[in-house]
């Protein structure tokens, strides 16, 4: 028996990184999967691999709101319901605040903040539909604190949060629980772009990163996408049934504060 047998849940973002890392877990534990991206080989080769009884890929731009209405019914296609949304898809740009074009803050509000709250505006229905289910929103760990040069998603982050629990109060008669996820660092491409760069050193990247947050986080080490996807499952599955509107911070302790060691 799985946690989410019966589950068919949509993961946005999820043909890489923390997105991926959902999807694998979700099936494994019994649920359909639906990976929405505009990473449509990465997608496609995903969904195939999981097979096409527990996984379909769907092209969706979570800023276009008409993406969002074929995602869904291809999803209803494919599995009949949606009970479940992770709202995972998101992009960072590092930049000054004063030094940021206002095209590069629209874009990430686009994506972040407006991706949101269409996933949630539009899947909500289906869910309530359904008899009930979740959202599990991806804020971060900036949505509850500052960070210098990332003002832009800091900003798109902190509204996640909000959304989260306006969400939750809304939603709760319909039985949709809403709660957020506040990753710290995570070893992904979105935190560590070279990841992405063919001409990158992988061995000195890696180790750059490593060093810099064994300083930064007190459990000495960044985050795996795997451990961020326990903690979406956990939001997902009845183990967190009492628990609805709430930002779930997990950093290795980075929020709590400063150490002098």
């Amino acid at each position: 028996m799985g946690k989410l047998d019966g589950r068919v849940v949509v993961v946005t973002g999820g043909a890489r990184g923390q997105g991926e890392q959902e999807a694998r877990l979700f099936v494994a534990e019994g649920a359909r999967v639906v990976v929405a991206d505009v990473l449509d080989e990465q997608g496609e080769a995903l969904a195939a691999e999981l097979g096409k009884e527990s996984a379909t890929y769907v092209h969706l731009d979570v800023g276009v709101e008409a993406d969002w209405q074929a995602a869904t019914a291809a999803a209803k296609d494919a599995f009949g319901k949606i009970d479940g949304l992770v709202n995972n898809a998101g992009i960072l740009r590092f930049n000054e605040l004063c030094s940021t074009p206002l095209e590069e803050f629209e874009q990430i509000i686009r994506v972040n903040q407006i991706g949101c709250f269409l996933g949630i505006r539009t899947v909500a229905p289906e869910i309530a539909a359904a008899g009930g289910g979740t959202i599990v929103n991806t804020a971060s760990y900036t949505a509850l604190t500052g960070m210098a040069f990332v003002g832009a998603y800091a900003a798109t982050k902190h509204a996640i949060l909000g959304l989260t629990r306006v969400a939750a109060l809304e939603l709760a008669g319909r039985n949709v629980r809403v709660n957020a996820v506040c990753p710290g660092a995570v070893d992904t491409p979105m935190t560590n772009p070279a990841q992405l760069d063919p001409d990158a050193d992988p061995v000195a990247a890696k180790e750059a990163v490593a060093e810099l947050y064994k300083k930064l986080v007190p459990l000495g080490r960044i985050g795996r996408p795997q451990e961020v996807a326990a903690l979406a499952l956990f939001l997902t599955g009845d183990d967190s049934a009492y628990i609805t509107g709430q930002p779930f911070v997990i950093d290795g302790g980075w929020l709590a504060g400063v150490s002098v060691v």
